[in-house]
């Protein structure tokens, strides 16, 4: 996620420089050739070319809209993510207790059991976030080649844990223990099995009397709630926009650009001996807005690859991590995540 209310230059020129350059040179080589050949197949009525560009337009609108309607159904599962965790800690703590136990726990004990159930949650956070950022065949960093180099570069720069992942591990190390730990993270959908195993335990727990009936169904519509939340996630990454629109908005705007120097260079020749020259700084100027509103689109359907535009999942681990930690009574807790050059991961 971005956190500046506006993009810098510096960022904006890191995002789409290389395309201005092939852009350019593309809109100085036609220009070239209407001066240098005269040509009359060079020239193209700027009609059907403003025709091709409204109707590119309005597809790369259509894209956008749908690329942003799944980064923001992203955000507020997430949200929703943080208000069940929170719900989550605070039932652990109310309804564990004495009142209906087969024997009187200490509150040590207590605390213990509290402590595993809370743990074992930031723990499903930890992974549900390591899961999301598994890259797709359809994500940038899977196109191999230059994109791959170029997406992995982008990861160092602005992530913390993104490629490597490594805080995720760090952090499942922490909040399981050893043996659970091994065992959970042998499965495929390792988060799966963690809500699983809080199912376990509270089915334990109602055995021993430390919750009752009532507060064990009350717990477990927690727990089916964190299973609503990641099946959301997951159809969000498993689904991608359908491809016949992403796809075919790549291409649509390729041949507009394609074909905008030869309109352009046709009428700014009309306004004397070095018309054409001028066509070259505003068909670049027109050719890297429509490309902006393309990238914009491309890098914001996918909410969960671990680029800038993406939601901030390790943070708001962090602040659902404190917020629980600090319902245990815990005082030496992590800092929140910062961002790293603009952005927050």
């Amino acid at each position: 996620m971005f956190i500046y209310k506006n993009l810098r230059l510096r960022g904006l020129i890191r995002f789409t420089g290389h395309h201005i350059v092939w852009i350019t040179a593309w809109m100085t080589f036609v220009a070239c050739l209407h001066e240098y050949f005269h040509s009359k197949w060079l020239s193209i009525p700027w009609l059907p070319l403003s025709i091709i560009g409204t109707a590119v337009a309005f597809y790369v609108g259509f894209k956008n809209n749908q690329a942003y309607d799944r980064l923001w159904e992203a955000r507020k599962i997430w949200g929703a993510i943080v208000n069940s965790s929170r719900a989550w800690g605070s039932a652990v703590k109310g309804f564990t207790g004495n009142l209906f136990a087969n024997k009187n726990y200490s509150e040590t004990e207590l605390h213990k059991v509290r402590k595993t159930l809370i743990y074992r949650h930031i723990a499903w956070l930890y992974t549900l976030r390591s899961q999301l950022l598994l890259p797709t065949p359809w994500e940038h960093v899977s196109q191999g080649r230059f994109m791959e180099r170029f997406i992995k570069e982008r990861m160092k720069t602005f992530g913390v844990g993104l490629l490597d992942d490594d805080v995720t591990m760090s952090e499942l190390n922490r909040f399981l223990p050893q043996e659970e730990y091994e065992r959970l993270i042998a499965y495929k959908n390792t988060a799966t099995q963690i809500i699983d195993q809080q199912a376990s335990d509270l089915q334990e727990l109602r055995k021993e009397g430390i919750i009752d009936d009532f507060r064990h169904m009350e717990l477990q519509k927690i727990l089916y709630d964190f299973y609503v939340h990641q099946g959301k996630c997951e159809r969000i990454k498993k689904f991608p926009l359908p491809r016949q629109y992403g796809g075919m908005s790549v291409i649509f705007t390729g041949i507009f650009i394609f074909l905008l120097p030869f309109g352009m260079v046709t009428e700014f020749h009309k306004l004397g001996e070095f018309g054409a020259w001028l066509s070259i700084p505003f068909s670049v100027l027109v050719a890297w807005i429509y490309l902006c509103m393309e990238l914009v689109g491309d890098y914001s359907e996918n909410p969960f690859e671990g680029l800038g535009n993406d939601i901030p999942m390790l943070s708001l681990c962090r602040v659902i991590e404190i917020d629980l930690r600090e319902m245990l009574g815990e005082t030496e807790l992590p800092p929140p995540i910062e961002a790293v050059n603009g952005v927050l991961m």
